[in-house]
This record gives C-alpha cells, structure tokens and sequence, in this order.
C-alpha cells in the first residue's frame, strides 16, 4: 500500500510549492535593476533585515520621498482631470519609460503651470461673482427704494437695464431722486448686499436683535444662482436692503454682515450713477465671460495632454517606489559596495532568479556578477500555491478561513468539487440552475472586457466568483433534474411514471391511492410523488438519509487526508494514535448508520433507524426483533460499540507519553552537550531547529491532546447533525418554490383578467429572481462554506501558515500610492 502511495504522481495544488531561503549579494550599481527585474518577475518575496530602523533612518528614504512626491503631484493631476470632467483623456498609452529625474521635472512644471492657472482662474471668478452679486444688488436695490405706488416703473426700470434700454429714464430718475432726497431729510440711511438664502432668515432675526427693532429689512430672491468658490456649486442667494437711523446701528448692522458671510455693495444715492455703473459691470461681466472661457479651454488643453500619460506616469512612479522600498529592506555589506538581500524563493524559480539577476549585471555593464546563495531555514517557509483563472476562486475560498501551514494538505482541491456540489444539494432546481448557469456564462463571456474595468465590491466579488457560479449551476440542474423540480414543477423527462391509479374511474391521481405497474422511474424522483399524500414523508426521509451519508463521507475524506499529513511529514505517532481511533470511532457508530442507510434502501426495510441507534448503546443485548435487517446484527453492534468505547483513551493517552519518553531518550545527554549538524533537510525535518531547542512540557502536551480527543468525540456527533443542513435547505427551497408557483402564479391564471394575470407573472419573477435566486443562492453558499470550512477541515487543516506575497509589480494598487 505504501510502495502504491508513493508511485502516484505529485498533485500541483496538493502540497504548497517547495520554498528555499536564498541570500542575494548585489552589487550598488546594479542592485536598482536587479530588483527591477526582479520585480518583473515576482517570484521573490524579500525579508526586511532593517526591521529595527524606522523609515526615516533607512538608506534610500530620499529617493521613496521623492516618489512620495511625485506621486502626490500625480494624485493632483487627477483630480484636476476628474474636477474638469475629462477622464476620457485618460489613456493607458505604452510609451518608452522616461528617467526618473526628467520625469520629475515635468511634474513639477506641470503642477506649476495648474497651480497658476487655478490661481488665476479663481481670482477672474471671484471678480466675476462680486461683479454679478453687485449687478443683481443694483437691480433689486432700485425696487426697494422705490415707493409702493411706484412698482410697476422699478421693475420696467430693472427690465430696461437688462437691456439697456433708456425709455422713461426721465421719468423713474425722477420718482427715485425724489425718494431720496425724502429719505435723507428724515435721517434714513441703508446698506444694500447679497447673502445666501438659506442664512436670510436668522441674519434678520439677529438684525432686528441688535438694533431693538430700529431697522426696516427688506428683502428679494437673487433670480440667478451663484457658484460658492469654496464648493465650485451654484447656490441660490437673497438681496437685502437694510434701512436705519444713526452711525451705532450701522456699525451694528455691518459686523453682523461680515459675521453671516454677507458681502455688502454701495448703491449710489444718484440714479444717473447708477445706471452707469449698471452698465460697467455688464461690459466687465461680458470680457470676463470670454476671458474666463478661453482660460478654461487652455486648463482643458493642458489637462488632456496630461491625461495622455498619466496612466503610464503613475504606473512608473508606483513602481520606482516599491523598489526603493524593496531596497530599504536590504544591507549594506562591510565594504559598503554591495547590499546584502534575504528572500524566500519558490523551488521551481531559482532558475529564473538567477537568470534576472545576471540580466541586471549586463544591463548595468556592471563589472562584478551577483551572488545567489541558498541558506538554511529555521523558521516555517510561506505557503505558495500556484492557482489560474478557475482554480483562484477556490483557493481564495479556503484562504479566507486560514492559510495552510507550509507543505499540508490543501482542502481547495477536493473544494472545486465537494463545494459547488454540497450548494446543488441545498439549491437543486434544474430550472433555477440554468438562471445561474446564464448568468456565469454571460460574466465568462465577458471575462477580457470585465477584467480591466473598475468594478463594484459586489460585482467583483460575483467576476471574482464566476467559476465557481459556473460549477454551482452545472450541480444544481444535476440535482435539480434527481429531485425533478423545475421552478418546483415536476416534468416526465426520463419516461413516464411507474405508478398509476388503483382503478379506471380515478381521473385525479393526486386524490386517490397510486399502484405500481412497471418498472422504477429511470433517473430522479419518480415525477408522480409530486403532490401525493405521502411526498413530503416520503422526500424528508430521502433528503435525510442522502445528507448523513455524505457527510459521512466527506469526514472520512478528511480524516484521510490527516493520514496523508501525518505520512508527508513523517509522524507515526499521529498515524497510529490519531488516524486509526479516529477512523474507528466515526465508523463504528456514523458509517454504521449509514451502512444501515444503504441496506433499508437496497431491501426495502421498515425498521426503524433511530430505534436501531439508540437502544444500540441503551440496550445493545436486547433482541432488535422488526428492526433487524441482516443477520449477526446484534453482535455487530456490540463490536463497533465495544471499538468506538476503546477509540477514545486510545486517542488521549498514549501519544503524550510517547513523546515524554522520546524526549527524555533524546536528551539524556544534554547537560554534556551534543553534537548536531548545522545542516539539515527541511523536507524531511521541518521543524527539526525549533524542537531541538524547545522545552517538553507534559502537562501542556496532554491538556492539548485531550481537548483535540473530546473536540473529535462531540465533533463527530454534532458535525453529523450540522449536515442535516442539507435536508433542511433543500426542503426550504423546494417548498418556496412550490408556494410561489401555486398560490402566485396558478392563483393569478386562474382569473379571466389580463391585469391580474401580469400583476401576478411580474410578482413571481420578482419573487423568483430576488427570493430565489439571489437570497436562497447566498444562503446556500454561506452553509456549503461553514460546511466545508468547520465540519471537513476541522479533520486535517492546521490554516495557521502565511501566505507567500512575493515582490511583483503585478501585485501593486492604486492604494500602495
């Protein structure tokens, strides 16, 4: 069996990749691009060895400053671009790489000529705004001093102006004159401004605060919004005219002005002035609108031709960053013309490593080669699996929970099956499966396109998902087509039904008695049972049983799995005191049961299952009379009840003492030291360093082995009723199903009325798709996951590695900026 074991071929996701600790030497003038290269490359992950230095004290902090810098310039561009509503500028161009320093002073030329246009740019707005605020205040101040009898000529006034026109200019220059000369016989003065609507009314209620009410406000929308400088967005504004008596009040009525943010504009007492002045700052208002127009087509002519490298001048800078970041990681040797570098490295990629680094030696015309030098490891190496487009997912699924210590077991391969299959258990609906299987098809489909878009959290999580979506569909119609459900309609795809009516007068094979007459239904449920008295006993005990046997199943994978752990890593204490009572324990009472499963369904038994398992440790001597189903029944659960009660010490005891006497036979000789060798195989003795050098702590040993015994002894129960999950979800679905296709869809066909058969169409697609679809699919997903993560990989997987994040180019984001 063993010679059996190691003939078969080596699985690629089976065991995580081979991983070496390598020491670079590198020369100073090539070390930029060999890490370059290497970066190119990724398959290198460097160990920081200036772990003690803070970043400021690290040797290349100048050239990641000035990345830094460079990057923040780039960051302003874009949001320069973004603000102009021009992010169509922005290309992915390949073009040759410039230097860094040429590059650098084109940023900082660039972000001098935006800062300067911006500068200028918002100096015209703020002239343009106070000049438009001024204009609105001239308008609107002539109908407030105008008198009451005197509206209809302030707002022809105001009309005439907009379009400087002079009609009955003699006529409203006289009427406003005359309210002037009267207001300054009584004393009245006033201020005239403009200030945002939505301050209008507390800025009255504090004028009137001040002056006890001594004060005449008046007030009128704008007409016209304003853009606020601060935010760039238009808001609406209100003109006011204050009217008061004496220089206290104005002193007052200002400081609250500047206080609410209200910008105050002269209103000349002499119309003629004012009509003047009108007219200025209509002139003005226009060369500023051409002057303003012509700047922001220069800023958008600067912007895009900016935009056309943007995406490539980041893409530089992010990775001159990371390689000066890479390099801080590294050493100076003591002739300081080397930098001395650490790293895990894949196996396999030695090779091409050293292929990089001599690349960079005669790129650099350097006249000294670099060093590649394999060192030993005392520390467990990183976990790296080598995954693709279908087989990421997957592994992404596992990695959530924990990533596999170095060279076990890897769950994502049985995962690509057991996983999408356990959801089908759960979801089977053959015609809610070809909804799914479109939807995987069409993100498939567009996999080139969707790729390199920016999508939402949801939605890369459903890109990220789509194999496996793809996989959960296929199961579903699979198991939707034994259940034989179609959107919970039952159809004869395999022929007709084995069962018909008990006599001839039976039109209603859902009300009356069925007999068999033929042969059983080829392949699924037997559509008949759909409807009949008896469906739901009848698909609850079918559902059950088939749930237990594969969780069975799926534990003893995992069980065996833990012997592949034990044999890899060359543990006979686990094999033979872990592996063996486990085995023994789960399968004398749960493959039992389901030995028994498979028996009643193969004679078709009536004996009842749940009696058989509970007076077999109650009552194992009693006759089992109706309930037996083959003979030496009794004595065979004597046995097995007999083995899973020895199973359990053989779990807890002997293995601690076992390893207090290796460790004792190991070094009894310690006090006179003992000679070991500086080098040994990984492969063989993982963690050989660390257990020569540990203290043996009994105590701690045998409370841990016994936690893991009684967690396997209650685990075995509970994780097999944890996979009635798969009764209980499938029979959920199944009957939601049903309820919205009878008491929706058949409900509303039954009426003779268009409206009402369409109100309940749209209310069972809705339901369908949202309910169904959407809400059942991540319910399912969410069991199949704690299935998976809890009751199968509890048995063998560790989860307590880290992952393998080797330097790559290819692994940088916009957030590393």
């Amino acid at each position: 069996m063993e010679k059996f074991i190691d003939n078969l071929s080596p699985m690629d996701l089976m065991r995580s990749e081979k991983m070496s600790l390598v020491q670079l030497i590198i020369p100073v003038e090539s070390a930029h691009r060999a890490v370059s290269y290497l970066g190119e490359l990724g398959l290198l992950q460097f160990r920081d060895l200036n772990a003690e230095k803070s970043p400021f004290q690290r040797t290349f902090v100048n050239q990641v400053k000035r990345c830094g810098e460079m990057s923040r310039k780039l960051r302003f561009f874009k949001d320069q671009i973004i603000k102009a509503g021009l992010l169509s500028s922005i290309h992915p161009v390949v073009e040759p790489d410039v230097e860094l320093e040429e590059l650098e002073m084109q940023l900082a030329e660039h972000e001098h000529e935006l800062i300067e246009m911006n500068s200028n740019s918002e100096k015209l707005r703020q002239t343009y705004n106070e000049l438009l605020e001024f204009k609105m205040v001239l308008i609107k101040a002539g109908s407030f001093l105008v008198s009451n009898n005197n509206h209809a000529v302030a707002e022809e006034w105001e009309l005439s102006e907009n379009v400087y026109s002079t009609d009955r200019y003699v006529e409203a220059s006289s009427l406003l004159e005359q309210q002037m000369r009267t207001a300054d016989q009584s004393g009245l003065r006033f201020i005239s401004g403009i200030i945002f609507q939505s301050k209008a009314l507390r800025f009255e209620r504090m004028l009137f605060r001040a002056t006890r009410g001594n004060m005449l406000f008046n007030q009128a929308p704008a007409g016209e919004e304003i853009m606020d400088p601060l935010s760039a967005e238009m808001v609406k504004k209100t003109v006011f005219v204050v009217f008061f008596s004496g220089e206290q009040a104005r002193t007052k009525i200002l400081k609250i002005c500047e206080a609410f943010g209200a910008n105050c504009y002269p209103v000349p007492d002499d119309f003629s002035k004012q009509r003047q002045i009108t007219r200025e700052i209509l002139s003005r208002l226009s060369e500023l609108e051409t002057t303003l127009d012509a700047g922001i087509r220069h800023q958008n002519k600067a912007l895009t031709s900016i935009g056309y490298h943007l995406t490539q001048w980041m893409s530089m800078v992010r990775r001159e960053k990371a390689v000066y970041d890479t390099l801080n990681m590294l050493n100076f040797d003591v002739t300081k013309k080397c930098l001395v570098g650490e790293g895990w490295c894949p196996v396999f990629a030695k090779a091409k490593v050293q292929e990089a680094l001599q690349r960079a030696t005669f790129d650099s015309n350097s006249q000294v080669g670099s060093i590649f030098h394999v060192m030993d490891a005392v520390e467990s190496p990183p976990t790296y699996f080598r995954t693709n487009h279908f087989t990421n997912a997957y592994q992404e699924i596992v990695d959530a929970y924990g990533i596999a210590r170095y060279q076990e077991a890897n769950p994502a391969v049985y995962t690509v099956v057991t996983f999408p299959f356990l959801f089908a258990v759960m979801f089977g609906d053959w015609g809610h499966g070809i909804c799914l299987l479109l939807g995987a098809l069409v993100l498939i489909a567009r996999e080139s396109r969707l790729s390199t878009q920016k999508l939402g959290s949801f939605m890369e999580m459903l890109f990220g998902g789509r194999y496996v979506l793809l996989l959960m569909s296929l199961f579903s119609i699979y198991c939707g087509l034994i259940y034989n459900e179609f959107f919970s309609v039952p159809f004869h795809i395999f022929g007709g039904s084995a069962y018909k009516c008990r006599d001839a007068t039976c039109s209603d094979a859902h009300s009356a008695g069925l007999i068999k007459f033929r042969d059983p239904y080829p392949f699924g449920v037997d559509p008949s049972w759909r409807g009949s008295r008896s469906e739901l006993p009848f698909l609850n005990s079918l559902k059950m049983k088939m749930s237990i046997l594969l969780g069975v199943a799926q534990m003893n994978l995992g069980i065996i799995l833990s012997y592949f752990n034990a044999r890899f890593f060359r543990s006979s204490l686990d094999i033979r005191y872990q592996f063996v009572p486990q085995m023994i324990f789960l399968n004398s009472l749960f493959g039992y049961l389901s030995l028994l499963i498979i028996i009643k369904w193969c004679i078709g038994s009536q004996a009842d299952l749940y009696h058989v398992m509970i007076y077999m440790f109650l009552s194992p001597t009693d006759d089992l009379g109706e309930n037996e189903l083959f003979w030496g029944q009794r004595p065979l659960q004597i046995v097995l009840l007999l083995l899973a009660l020895v199973a359990v010490p053989w779990m807890l005891f002997p293995k601690p003492f076992i390893l207090k006497k290796l460790h004792s036979e190991r070094f009894q000789g310690r006090n006179y030291g003992m000679l070991v060798s500086s080098e040994f195989d990984p492969d063989v003795e993982p963690d050989s360093a660390r257990e020569h050098h540990e203290e043996f702590n009994f105590s701690e040993v045998f409370v841990h082995q016994m936690i893991h015994s009684i967690e396997f002894v209650l685990g075995a129960v509970s994780n097999t009723a944890s996979y009635l999950r798969l009764w209980a979800l499938s029979l959920a679905h199944s009957e939601l199903s049903t309820v919205f296709y009878e008491k929706v869809l058949l409900l509303a066909w039954g009426y003779d009325n268009v409206v009402i058969r369409l109100t309940g169409l749209a209310v069972f697609a809705f339901a369908t798709a949202f309910i169904l679809l959407m809400m059942e699919t991540l319910s399912a997903f969410l069991h199949a996951l704690r299935l998976h993560w809890v009751e199968f990989q509890n048995k063998f997987y560790h989860g307590d590695g880290y992952k393998f994040k080797p330097f790559s180019f290819a692994l940088i984001t916009e957030d590393d900026d």
